[in-house]
């Protein structure tokens, strides 16, 4: 079996995951009737610290969504130029719910420059769209937004009439970053978008969380886009494992990212002036600057010995559940061996 290094994405259901699908208590999602997704639902929203929650097949449909129940046809959002929702998920907002996007350039730390967001913010002009919410990411390349760095950019929206909906898909890696609880992070938003294929290990999922009123109406969107499952508990009861497990798994991929990153910034710093640069995250992140010809021969490299990393520039290295020190050791050596050291 490929050893893929390329996202966090790519694990596979553990044992406790299929045990759990086959005992999982059943119902119809559509009517809100299955049992193991609503406390899926509920166990988020609770850790989050929210009133309720929703839950979708992917953290796109999730994002859109909360878009679409914050905003109407011809609003405009606020958001990083660099965002999911911005750039990865397909521009749905606007091309089903009529949204503009306003991007703004990312400070060092992920987030937002709270001066830059105020002034983002359109007149009261009927040229204008209006400015209807600011939506965050947290963590954003692995990278956490501290606390206070959160409290400000949605103290600049809130001061604006702005309401704030965080991607929080890593949450829980940022949680753990930052030494707070998940809730901490939530509270700067109305809503907030929690993946759990991502670091956490399910399959399949993510869990929309807000007030009661506006999970209602997010619920008429999921199904105006197709988000509507039937037996879904079998995939929430592999939700349901994955926040178990996360309490073990998360803190030891932290570890092993920060003991791999260390062991390639070594590697870097013996192979040569400016041939490869290292950047380690708190989270589970390691990203390389190398050049083209380099990376494609790591790919190739990494291939025979059963590995998968990625083919963008910068490499993104992440580092999940599915990976031992063996694989680790494997992939530095592959380093070692390219660069001669």
């Amino acid at each position: 079996m490929l050893v893929d290094f390329r996202s966090d994405t790519a694990t596979r259901p553990s044992a406790a995951m299929y045990a759990a699908m086959q005992s999982a208590t059943l119902g119809d999602d559509c009517k809100h009737e299955d049992p193991s997704v609503t406390q899926l639902e509920q166990e988020v929203a609770d850790l989050l610290g929210k009133e309720t929650g929703l839950f979708f097949p992917s953290g796109t449909q999730s994002n859109c969504t909360a878009l679409l129940t914050h905003c109407r046809s011809g609003d405009e959002l606020i958001t990083g130029e660099t965002y999911h929702v911005y750039r990865y998920e397909g521009g749905g907002a606007s091309a089903f719910g009529g949204i503009s996007f306003r991007p703004l350039p990312l400070e060092p730390d992920g987030g937002l420059n709270p001066q830059a967001i105020t002034a983002a913010v359109r007149p009261d002009e009927d040229t204008s769209p209006i400015s209807r919410l600011l939506t965050l990411e947290n963590t954003t390349d692995g990278k956490p937004v501290s606390l206070d760095g959160m409290g400000a950019m949605a103290q600049a929206a809130r001061s604006a009439g702005l309401a704030v909906h965080l991607d929080g898909a890593r949450i829980l890696n940022a949680a753990l970053a930052l030494n707070t609880t998940p809730d901490q992070i939530a509270s700067h938003a109305d809503s907030v978008s929690m993946c759990l294929s991502k670091g956490l290990g399910a399959p399949v999922g993510t869990v929309l969380t807000g007030e009661r009123d506006f999970i209602r109406l997010a619920s008429r969107w999921r199904r105006k886009l197709g988000g509507g499952m039937r037996q879904a508990g079998l995939l929430a009861a592999c939700g349901k494992v994955a926040l178990q497990e996360s309490k073990t798994n998360l803190p030891r991929d932290h570890q092993r990212t920060a003991h791999f990153g260390k062991a390639l910034a070594e590697l870097a710093a013996n192979a040569g002036q400016g041939r490869l640069s290292i950047s380690v995250t708190p989270t589970n992140m390691i990203f390389v600057e190398t050049s083209r010809q380099d990376l494609d021969s790591l790919c190739a490299k990494a291939k025979e010995q059963n590995m998968l990393l990625s083919d963008k520039m910068p490499l993104r290295i992440v580092l999940h559940r599915d990976l031992t020190d063996a694989h680790t050791e494997t992939l530095l050596s592959v380093f070692a061996e390219h660069y001669g050291v």
